[in-house]
């Protein structure tokens, strides 16, 4: 792919999550919930009317779930370089704290406790 149809997702995907977190959006997809909830006994309760919310939600979480994954990494992404900026400012070099990302769950973990442990230690003054 090229840069620039990257570019148009990244932006695409950022404007859908932007406009997707409004209360409004929440608020008309109870609404139409409410609709075909309603609707149920006008249609018979029919498989096309169970059809219709079935198919309708799993399209959607389908599509969200790669939208919001990709404004995730992009999010995490922008984090660690800000991160990394700081701690180049600030002269951190301990390199394990600075590749925390590429470690396994267990050694953060324990890198974790590492550092609640050093903070939690009364300070000489």
């Amino acid at each position: 792919m090229s840069k620039k149809k990257l570019d148009i997702f990244s932006r695409f995907t950022s404007a859908v999550s932007i406009v997707l977190g409004h209360a409004w959006v929440f608020v008309t997809a109870l609404v139409l919930l409410l609709v075909w909830g309603i609707s149920g006994p006008v249609f018979g309760f029919s498989d096309t009317w169970q059809l219709i919310i079935n198919t309708s939600t799993t399209i959607v979480t389908f599509l969200m779930v790669f939208i919001i994954q990709n404004t995730q990494n992009r999010d995490n992404m922008a984090m660690n370089v800000k991160l990394d900026a700081i701690m180049e400012k600030l002269g951190v070099t301990d390199d394990q704290l600075i590749e925390a990302e590429d470690q396994s769950d267990k050694t953060l973990e324990r890198q974790k406790k590492q550092e609640q442990n050093k903070s939690e230690r009364p300070k000489n003054r």
